[in-house]
């Protein structure tokens, strides 16, 4: 696989485009970047990414709208207030109405060209 520092900064490109209140997961920015198998390490990028402030890792979450990063996050629950002040409900750890609120590079941004 390429260089890791190489796919985090094309990981953090797309998830600088994520829309206010809107959310994507770690697959489909994986399957986006033409790497469908590995949400994993998108999952690595965003928690390598919470000294950067300009990346907005709490938009990023499991495919089932889960909070499943939320522990990498400062305090006890910065993810979920991050997602709340956007508009974006959460109960029980999982984003409620998560189609509505979901946001697919594959269909919202160009193809990705390597």
């Amino acid at each position: 696989m390429e260089n890791s520092a190489n796919f985090f900064d094309k990981v953090y490109a797309v998830a600088k485009q994520i829309p206010y209140g809107r959310v994507t997961s770690y697959g489909a920015i994986a399957k986006y970047l033409g790497t469908a198998r590995s949400a994993r390490m998108v999952g690595w990028a965003m928690n390598a990414s919470h000294n950067n402030p300009t990346v907005p890792a709490h938009r990023v979450v499991n495919r089932k709208g889960l909070l499943t990063g939320k522990h990498h996050f400062d305090g006890t629950n910065l993810m979920q207030q991050l997602l709340e002040s956007e508009g974006i409900t959460i109960k029980e750890n999982k984003i409620q109405k998560f189609n509505a609120v979901f946001w697919d590079p594959n269909t919202e941004l160009p193809a990705y060209s390597k």
